[in-house]
C-alpha cells in the first residue's frame, strides 16, 4: 500500500469514526431532550458550512473559482441537495424514529448500492475480495447493531424509508464529490455544500425556533455533532475519496458502527455480547480486505 493509499485509508476511517460519534450523540439528544431531527439537521449543516469555509479561507484555498463555471455550479448544487442534505436529514430522521444502530444498518446498504452501480458503469466483474468484503461488512454490521436478532429492528415504514434514503444519499454524495473535490479541494466544496443545504432546510425546519429543552450540556452535544461528526468527518472522508476512490471509501465507511459500539460501551455502559463482538471483528476484517486489494479492473467478456 503506497503513501497515497495510506492517506486515503486514514482519512476515510477517521471520517467514519466521526460519524459514529455523531450518531450516538444524536440518539442521546433525541432520547433525553426530545430534539427535532429537522432542526438538528439544519443547524448542523448551516454552522458546519460556515466553519468549513472559514477554515478553507484560513488555509488560503479558493472559495469562489467553482462559481465561475456553469458545470461546477451545477455539481455543487446537486452534491449539496441530493447528496449531503439527503444523507444528513434522512439519517438523523432514521435515528429519531428507530435508533442509531438500526439507522446505521440501513445506511450500510450503500456498500451494496455503490458496488452494483460502479460495476454497471464500468461494465466490470466484482472481484472475489470485494464480494467477500461486502458480505462481511453487511453481516458484521447486522450482528453488531442487532445482536443477531432480525426482529429487534422493529422498523416503522417511515424509519425504513428514511434509512434507505440515507444510504442512497451517501452513495450520491460520494460519487458526485469525486470530480469536483479533485478540482477544488474538500474543504471549500464540503463547506459550500453544507451551507447551501443548511440555508435551504432552514425554513422548513424553522431553525429560528430554539428547542425548549436546550441547555448547556445539549448545546455541547450539538457542538460535538457539528465539529467532530460533521466538519471533521465529512471533510476528511471526502479527502479520502480523492485518494482511493468512491468504492474503497464506501467500504471503509462500514467501520462507523464499530466506533458507535465503543462509544456506547465507554459512555453509556453498553457491553458487547459474543455476537456483537463477532460483528465488530467482521467489519474490521472487511476494512482490511478492502484496503489490501479491491479491484474493479476485470471486464465483462462480450460475446457475439
Amino acid at each position: 500500500m503506497n503513501t497515497r493509499q495510506k492517506k486515503g485509508f486514514v482519512y476515510t476511517l477517521t471520517g467514519s469514526v466521526g460519524w459514529g460519534i455523531s450518531g450516538v450523540s444524536g440518539q442521546f439528544l433525541f432520547d433525553h431532550y426530545g430534539m427535532s431531527a429537522n432542526w438538528l439537521t439544519s443547524i448542523r449543516m448551516l454552522i458546519s458550512g460556515i466553519l468549513l469555509l472559514l477554515l478553507a479561507y484560513y488555509k488560503g484555498q479558493n472559495l469562489t473559482g467553482m462559481w465561475k463555471n456553469r458545470e461546477d455550479r451545477r455539481d455543487i448544487f446537486l452534491f449539496s441537495i441530493f447528496g449531503l442534505l439527503l444523507c444528513q436529514a434522512t439519517f438523523l430522521g432514521a435515528i429519531k424514529y428507530s435508533n442509531s444502530g438500526t439507522a446505521t444498518v440501513l445506511q450500510s446498504l450503500n456498500v451494496v448500492f455503490m458496488s452494483i452501480i460502479t460495476a454497471l458503469l464500468s461494465r466490470s466483474w466484482l472481484s472475489k475480495k470485494q464480494i467477500l468484503s461486502i458480505v462481511l461488512a453487511l453481516f458484521g454490521t447486522f450482528l453488531l447493531t442487532t445482536n443477531g436478532e432480525i426482529t429487534s429492528l422493529n422498523l416503522s415504514p417511515l424509519a425504513l424509508v428514511l434509512g434507505l434514503l440515507s444510504a442512497v444519499g451517501l452513495v450520491i454524495y460520494t460519487l458526485l464529490s469525486h470530480g469536483i473535490i479533485s478540482r477544488w479541494g474538500s474543504l471549500p466544496i464540503t463547506g459550500w455544500g453544507m451551507l447551501i443545504g443548511g440555508i435551504l432546510y432552514a425554513i422548513p425546519s424553522r431553525i429560528w425556533e430554539l428547542p425548549s429543552t436546550l441547555d448547556w450540556f445539549s448545546a455541547f452535544m450539538i457542538f460535538i455533532i457539528i465539529s467532530v461528526g460533521t466538519v471533521l468527518s465529512f471533510s476528511v472522508f471526502l479527502e479520502g475519496v480523492k485518494y482511493i476512490g468512491p468504492v474503497k471509501a464506501t467500504l471503509i465507511g462500514c467501520s462507523e458502527p464499530c466506533s458507535a459500539a465503543i462509544l456506547a460501551f465507554l459512555f453509556l455502559g453498553t457491553r458487547l455480547s459474543l455476537l456483537e463482538s463477532i460483528g465488530f471483528a467482521l467489519i474490521i476484517l472487511a476494512v482490511v480486505l478492502t484496503v489490501s486489494n479491491v479491484s474493479l479492473k476485470r471486464k465483462w467478456h462480450k460475446t457475439n
